[in-house]
């Protein structure tokens, strides 16, 4: 199995094939509209025009598990990404990250790059909610919360999981190694 067996669809209701992002670097995001972390778009807006020309795509998906922080249709996130955000790369359908309705493709990104820990700026407001929450969140891999990103190189291998509270200067870092 590859990452690039798996069909996604757009927020438009069309099936992609991930296939079709053969020999690029991406970053695999899920995403929320009204998160504390929402204002990483911004970041993620300057990583992805540094580097788009150099074959590199962010493939956004909405997820409205944690603290229904991305209320609304696909088509109005995408609508609140676009106009409020100005986010220039792929949306895709909203989905589940984790659960008996996750994703398959996150389900295999989970499985290839799992958790490990929870560090940067924000990391210990992060790890007291989700022990409150569940005292046992460090001994599975399900997504933590929004805004946890996965990275894939040219090839398709799942190289890095990077937390929400991890640096976007870090990630960014990452993706310039792989372009």
């Amino acid at each position: 199995m590859s990452i690039y067996d798996f069909e996604v669809k757009d927020s438009d209701g069309n099936t992609v094939s991930l296939s079709e992002f053969k020999d690029k670097v991406l970053l695999i995001v899920n995403s929320a509209t009204e998160c504390g972390f929402t204002p990483q778009y911004t970041e993620l807006n300057e990583i992805y025009n540094e580097f788009k020309d150099e074959g590199f795509e962010i493939l956004d998906f909405p997820c409205n598990q944690f603290g229904d922080q991305a209320p609304g249709t696909t088509e109005e996130i995408k609508e609140v990404c676009r106009n409020k955000w100005l986010v220039p790369y792929s949306i895709f359908d909203k989905i589940d990250v984790n659960g008996e309705n996750a994703d398959p493709l996150f389900e295999y990104l989970k499985n290839e790059q799992p958790f490990t820990e929870i560090k940067g700026k924000g990391a210990t407001a992060l790890k007291l909610m989700l022990r409150k929450k569940d005292k046992h969140y460090k001994d599975n891999n399900d997504i933590k919360w929004n805004f946890t990103k996965f990275l894939v190189d040219r090839k398709g291998n799942v190289v890095r999981r990077f937390e929400p509270t991890e640096d976007l200067g870090d990630v960014k870092d990452a993706v310039k190694d792989l372009i």
